[in-house]
C-alpha cells in the first residue's frame, strides 16, 4: 500500500501488503480493526437500491498494479445491485494530471482498452507518465487522436471530474492505496484488512451490511 503519509507527513518508507498474504484465524470484519466507519455518511452517486462500491487507486502506485488484475476479475462479478467505479487519488498537485488521464479516457470510452495497459507501461516498461505531455506522446501512440484526447484531457467537465475524485478521497478519509469505500460509509485498505485479498472479502461483508440495513 502506497501511504498518505508518504506524501504530506514526510513520513520515510510505507506501508506494504503483500496481495497474497493469508491471515493467520479467519473471522468475521470487525469495525476498528478491519474497517472504518465514516463519521459522516457521504452522498453515493449509485441509483437507489444499489450499493456504491469504490477503489482508490494511483497509476504510480506499484500495489495498485498488482491488485488490479484480481480487482477487475472481482468486478466482473459483482451483483447486479452493487456499482463499483474507480477513482484516482491525488495526494499532492501532481498527481492530478493522472486524475485527468482517467476522467479523459472514461469520457471517450478507452477505459476498458487502455486502463489496465497504463498499469504495464509505467510499472513493466518503466514510463513515467507523470505528467501532460508524456502523458498525451503516449495515448497517442495507442492509437488514439491527439486532439479529441486532449480536448477531453484540458476540458472544464474533466477538471471537475477530477476536483469530484479529490473530494472524495478527503471523505472518505483516504489513508493509502489500493483502498475501498463501500456506500458512502465505510473504509478500508490493505493495512486495516491486513491483505488486499481480505480488502476484496470484508468489502463483500459491508455490501451485505448495507443490504441487511436496507
Amino acid at each position: 500500500m502506497v501511504s498518505r503519509r508518504n506524501f504530506v507527513g514526510g513520513a520515510a518508507g510505507m506501508a506494504v501488503l503483500s496481495p497474497g498474504s493469508v491471515l493467520a484465524e479467519a473471522k468475521a470484519p470487525q469495525e476498528g480493526i478491519d474497517f472504518r466507519k465514516l463519521n459522516k455518511p457521504i452522498p453515493v452517486d449509485a441509483t437507489a437500491g444499489k450499493v456504491e462500491v469504490l477503489e482508490f487507486f494511483w497509476y504510480n502506485c506499484p500495489h495498485c498494479s498488482v491488485f488490479e488484475p484480481t480487482l477487475a476479475n472481482w468486478a466482473k462479478q459483482l451483483p447486479k445491485d452493487v456499482a463499483f467505479r474507480r477513482v484516482p487519488i491525488a495526494f499532492q498537485d501532481s498527481f492530478v494530471p493522472q486524475q485527468r488521464l482517467y476522467y479523459a479516457l472514461d469520457e471517450m470510452g478507452l477505459l476498458e482498452k487502455l486502463h489496465a495497459k497504463i498499469f504495464v507501461a509505467i510499472h513493466g516498461e518503466k514510463k513515467n507518465l507523470s505528467k501532460g505531455d508524456a502523458i498525451t506522446d503516449w495515448v497517442v501512440k495507442q492509437g488514439v487522436d491527439k486532439a479529441k484526447f486532449l480536448a477531453q484531457f484540458d476540458s472544464f467537465l474533466i477538471a471537475t471530474k477530477a476536483s469530484r475524485a479529490t473530494q472524495l478521497q478527503t471523505a472518505y478519509q483516504v489513508e493509502g492505496v489500493p483502498s475501498m469505500g463501500v456506500a458512502g460509509q465505510f473504509y478500508t485498505d490493505g493495512e486495516l484488512a491486513k491483505s488486499l485479498d481480505r480488502v476484496l472479502q470484508v468489502v463483500e461483508y459491508l455490501t451485505e451490511e448495507v443490504r441487511r440495513a436496507h
